[in-house]
């Protein structure tokens, strides 16, 4: 689990540092990296708000919260870096970074869902041959108790020779 706390105070930190490199950068070439690192806060941020929550733990909804409102920001943060690239002309740039990202969402999805469907299978293999385990190992017990058996009911002819006379 991520810790919300680390998440927050990443992605906090990433938005203080766009907003004060878009006021001062000269191109939006320059945001770039600051950019990037926002986008991944965000991403981590998402995660640790998704895990706070499904804790059900009152301390984590509150920390979800925080979470969510940096989110918010991000979000206005993001709309603003929109217009900003609308204004200088490069919003077709702006539309293939969004379609880009969209494309990496949706192929991150497809592998997480590809890894959990990996992970039953695996599971499930582990199980079978649990039980397959199990099940040879109750026949040799099954079979090795036979064997003794058989092996008591011959000593006990040869001994008493009333067996099969």
């Amino acid at each position: 689990m991520i810790d919300p706390l680390t998440a927050l105070a990443g992605l906090t930190s990433a938005i203080s540092l766009v907003k004060k490199a878009a006021k001062v950068a000269n191109d939006l070439g320059g945001l770039g990296v600051m950019v990037a690192r926002m986008f991944d806060a965000k991403s981590v941020a998402t995660k640790a708000m998704v895990d706070a929550k499904r804790s059900g733990n009152k301390s984590n909804f509150a920390l979800a919260m925080q979470i969510e409102n940096a989110l918010m920001q991000t979000a206005k943060l993001e709309a603003q870096l929109q217009l900003l690239y609308m204004q200088t002309g490069n919003i077709d740039v702006w539309n293939k970074i969004k379609a880009r990202a969209a494309e990496m969402d949706a192929e991150d999805a497809y592998l997480a869902k590809q890894s959990k469907a990996d992970d039953k299978k695996r599971k499930a293999k582990a199980q079978g041959e649990a039980e397959l385990a199990a099940g040879i190992t109750a026949v040799a017990f099954l079979l090795m108790m036979l064997a003794f058996g058989l092996y008591e009911l011959m000593e006990f002819c040869q001994q008493t020779k009333r067996c099969g006379r």
